[in-house]
């Protein structure tokens, strides 16, 4: 049988351990080490404070009978009570500011990892999240783990020293009645606080998932505004945010009204517990047992008892939150991806670019076969174009040659090489994609540009700019290349952006290029120029597009019609309109579009394709 896993507790502090080390760091390992003397030198001097106050009072209560005084007032004592508070204090303070810096390192350390990690994951999981709720859950997270390393690493830790402390003072000096008290009254305070931080943790999760649908439900409306405008819906997203608000509402008022209970039941506690103490010390003064000086050290012990009795219920409800926090964070980190580098993957070898699909079948859904046994061949320096009705898993195709998935039978080679024996940063350093639904960075158009390659120098990415047939639209803005694009590109137009995907995925100068539907979203005269200018740029490189308008890719090497996931015919333009298919069926179709097409003139014998 297997050992049952770690609790999330556990595990928790097992992951925060490292950072309160951190390796590779001996400037932080000494502001480890310094914080805590600080914290050992603070707690000395807090439990000293009750000793000298009582002390003091019995000093000033007998002026009479000293004759070491000075002036008949015992000022040593008062000023080195006076030194102990301010000492405590100030530790305390120190202690904060050298661990500030452990703490905001350990923050970063944690979201880079989670971030590289949530980059490593497959196109599925990313497919099926929120971006606003994974947002958050990072957020959440990260503070947590500031939290966790301040308040358990010098909080709760030294709280628990120092209540065993003054159980043992108060032992020593007045007897176990009054340890007895101290320990009743800590251990109810304890187990009220973790019976009711138990039942509130599930309402504050709930509160933690209307939360997350709040901003889910928000930054999708406000990132498809123009669809929510072109519907008309704008009434209906208001509502649908009004029903996660609501909920909310609802959680977060069971919440407040919850602590509020919890503080009560908390006060009861500590005030019951003094009241008994504080009664048991005027009976012993009565009986001559204690003096007043001995009632005021009791009374100050108590004091200092329940003020860090307050914060370790603090300090726990907020353990609890941070737990119920990071639950999320870990699922994160702990979510395995679908397609990863085999331990003993190697770069790849460019041998000229060669693709081959051998027997290739893949499905998203076990119900549902995109494609059937695919096989094809592109030669180095080739043009491949991939045509078919929507559905047919032309898009597939892409996603596969870029290991986004992994086939579930077949295998894909480049250069004779499988892919599953490379590393993905290798395999995609190869490949320069144009996709059709082209998303660029709400930055400038020259940081989007130098995208693809953020090493490249400005003549570099001007050179692409112009390339690409966006240079003139970018000299006629006010701000040319430092423009900003918006959110996903939303300051420009379809085109615009796809020239931008364009621009960049030249800058790249890859072995392999990619085209999925790359002029889509341009007029026909600017298609042409920028089909002739992919000519020119990917001449002798190996080329595979993805075509809905046929006319450009006429001067293809090779045509592969897929239909149904199969490819069920292959050949050259003239060949294939020879068999008289499904390929000259499109066609036919589309030359007749393009006639009743207003202005439009079919380019289908003068748009040369990449080659």
């Amino acid at each position: 049988m297997d050992p049952a896993p770690p609790s999330n507790s556990l595990r928790t502090f097992a992951t925060l351990l490292p950072f309160l080390w951190p390796q590779g760091r001996p400037d932080l390992k000494i502001r480890v080490l310094l914080a805590l003397l600080s914290l050992i030198l603070a707690k000395a001097a807090n439990v000293m404070v009750p000793l000298v106050l009582g002390d003091a009072v019995d000093q000033l209560g007998n002026l009479d009978n000293e004759t070491h005084l000075w002036l008949g007032i015992p000022l040593a004592v008062i000023l080195a009570y006076g030194i102990f508070r301010l000492s405590s204090l100030a530790l305390n303070e120190l202690r904060d500011a050298l661990f500030a810096r452990v703490a905001q390192h350990a923050v970063r350390a944690l979201a880079l990892r989670v971030f590289e990690h949530l980059h490593s994951l497959s196109i599925r999981f990313h497919l099926s999240r929120k971006t606003g709720a994974l947002n958050r859950f990072i957020d959440r997270g990260t503070n947590s783990v500031r939290f966790l390393l301040s308040f358990v690493a010098f909080n709760v830790v030294p709280t628990v020293i120092e209540l065993l402390l003054i159980g043992g003072i108060l032992w020593a000096l007045f007897g176990f009645a009054y340890t007895a008290i101290t320990i009743v009254t800590i251990a109810l305070y304890v187990w009220l606080t973790f019976v009711i931080t138990t039942w509130r943790t599930r309402i504050r999760r709930e509160m933690n998932d209307a939360e997350n649908d709040i901003g889910s439900r928000t930054v999708d409306s406000l990132l498809n505004f123009e669809t929510v405008r072109y519907f008309n819906n704008e009434s209906h997203e208001v509502a649908r945010l009004d029903e996660a608000l609501a909920d909310y509402e609802k959680a977060a008022v069971r919440t407040r009204e919850s602590l509020s209970l919890l503080n009560v039941a908390q006060a009861g506690v500590v005030t019951l517990g003094v009241t008994l103490m504080l009664v048991l010390a005027a009976f012993d003064i009565r009986n001559g047992d204690m003096t007043v000086g001995d009632f005021v050290v009791v009374n100050t012990y108590l004091l200092q008892v329940a003020i860090p009795l307050n914060i370790l219920g603090t300090v726990y409800r907020e353990i609890r939150q941070s737990m119920v926090d990071m639950e999320n964070l870990f699922a994160l980190v702990d979510e395995k991806t679908d397609v990863a580098d085999a331990s003993d993957a190697k770069p790849l070898r460019h041998e000229g670019g060669v693709i081959e699909f051998q027997d290739v079948s893949f499905s998203y859904e076990t119900n549902r076969t995109i494609l059937k046994n695919i096989n094809l061949a592109v030669d180095a320096g080739t043009t491949t174009a991939i045509v078919g009705p929507t559905g047919s898993g032309k898009s597939t195709i892409s996603r596969l040659l870029l290991r986004f998935y992994d086939p579930q039978a077949g295998r894909i080679l480049i250069d004779g090489q499988d892919l599953r024996a490379l590393t993905q940063h290798s395999l995609r350093e190869a490949i320069g994609v144009v996709p059709q639904d082209t998303v660029l960075f709400n930055d400038t158009i020259y940081y989007n540009i130098a995208y693809g390659n953020p090493k490249a120098n400005e003549d570099q990415v001007l050179a692409a700019a112009e390339a690409a047939q966006l240079d003139d639209f970018i000299q006629r803005l006010p701000e040319r290349y430092q423009t900003l694009v918006g959110e996903r590109g939303l300051k420009l137009s379809g085109g615009e952006k796809q020239r931008v995907a364009i621009a960049r995925a030249l800058l790249r100068d890859p072995e392999i290029f990619f085209f999925d539907e790359a002029t889509s979203s341009l007029d026909s005269t600017t298609e042409r120029e920028i089909q002739s200018n992919f000519a020119e740029i990917s001449k002798g490189k190996t080329s595979l597009v993805i075509a809905h308008r046929l006319s450009t890719i006429v001067e293809a090497d090779q045509i592969l019609v897929l239909a149904e996931g199969a490819i069920t015919e292959r050949g050259t333009h003239p060949t294939l309109l020879a068999e008289n298919g499904l390929y000259a069926k499109l066609w036919r179709e589309q030359q007749k579009e393009e006639r009743e097409m207003p202005g439009q003139s079919s380019p289908a014998s003068s748009s040369p394709e990449p080659s």
